[in-house]
């Protein structure tokens, strides 16, 4: 009787700690699918198609922070080069045009610019790559706006050199992003940015946010 009492409380012990150990998985992958993604974090289903981005040449800012309020980013990604073409000096009367092609791996703004608003394509080219220090097979950060409801690179200073998909840009890019990018969010990544040559640009435009708070709020 004893041997059987023993063995009835084995067999509920087991049924017991297999219970928790299931309620424990279940509680664990419920979590994970809950997980919260921010908004820099895309989900992209590639496409085997090009994206061909007009080069407006004639602004006089390009990279992460243009504008002295800052201009909202239309398009941001990382990516390979992947080919590079010889400059031609004839293309345009007013600027050296060299075309490239990006593969793009990952995507981390889309905005919504109804039927102008990126879909989903593999492959970014645009004429826009002299004076940057990029050769084929280097991983960049991209920085596009919109202009005229159409899709643009500003210049060569929206493509940046990045060394690979861990470089800090990438996640300093993400955090401004996830801020709505409101620069005063992101004056922790100040020194970064000064690091790469943007302290100007977002010191401007962290000044403008804050005049502009300050006159709201009055």
């Amino acid at each position: 009787m004893r041997t059987i009492r023993i063995s009835f409380i084995k067999n509920l012990k087991n049924h017991f700690i297999c219970k928790i150990f299931w309620v424990l998985i279940i509680l664990a992958l419920g979590t994970s699918c809950d997980t919260k993604r921010t908004k820099s974090d895309i989900e992209i289903v590639f496409t085997q198609d090009t994206l061909d981005v007009g080069y407006t040449y004639w602004w006089e800012e390009s990279g992460p922070f243009i504008g002295y309020c800052g201009k909202e980013y239309a398009l941001v990604f990382s990516g390979t080069v992947i080919n590079l073409e010889k400059e031609n000096h004839d293309a345009a009367p007013l600027y050296i045009s060299q075309k490239g092609t990006i593969a793009m791996d990952e995507v981390y703004k889309i905005k919504d610019m109804g039927n102008n608003s990126y879909a989903n394509q593999k492959f970014f080219t645009t004429d826009c790559f002299n004076n940057t220090d990029v050769t084929v097979g280097d991983k960049v950060l991209v920085f596009c706006y919109d202009y005229e409801g159409e899709l643009i690179i500003p210049g060569n200073n929206s493509i940046l050199n990045i060394k690979g998909l861990d470089h800090p840009l990438v996640g300093a890019t993400k955090r401004f992003i996830d801020a709505d990018e409101n620069p005063i969010e992101i004056k922790k990544d100040s020194t970064l940015w000064s690091a790469y040559g943007y302290r100007k640009q977002l010191n401007q435009m962290i000044r403008c946010r804050e005049n502009t708070e300050r006159i709201i709020s009055r």
